[in-house]
């Protein structure tokens, strides 16, 4: 699944990244792969904004502003039974962005 195209807040800091691949195992959408021992975004657009990312990433070399974004517009529309509304259109001006 992808999301909108090139609007997700992840970013990977490669000089911090050890290698160790817990951002493989966390991520639900396969944004990661190992190369060269160190982590590289395969495709930012199918990132939700979930945060497991750099929640798990033991030398800090992943930040993403979770909470925000299509994940939290699906999740809160579930909970609260109404349209998902992820508050991108304040930023781009589009309406319904999820």
């Amino acid at each position: 699944m992808k999301y909108l195209h090139n609007v997700a807040s992840l970013q990977l800091f490669p000089q911090k990244c050890a290698g160790c691949g817990a951002c493989l195992e966390v991520c639900p959408h396969h944004v990661f792969s190992i190369e060269d021992k160190k982590a590289v975004i395969l495709d930012k657009d199918r990132c939700m904004e979930c945060g497991a990312c750099a929640m798990n990433c033991p030398s800090g070399a992943l930040w993403v502003d979770k909470g925000v974004g299509c994940a939290a517009a699906l999740i809160n529309s579930m909970i609260t039974g109404g349209e998902p509304v992820c508050g991108c259109s304040e930023k781009s001006g589009a309406d319904g962005c999820c």
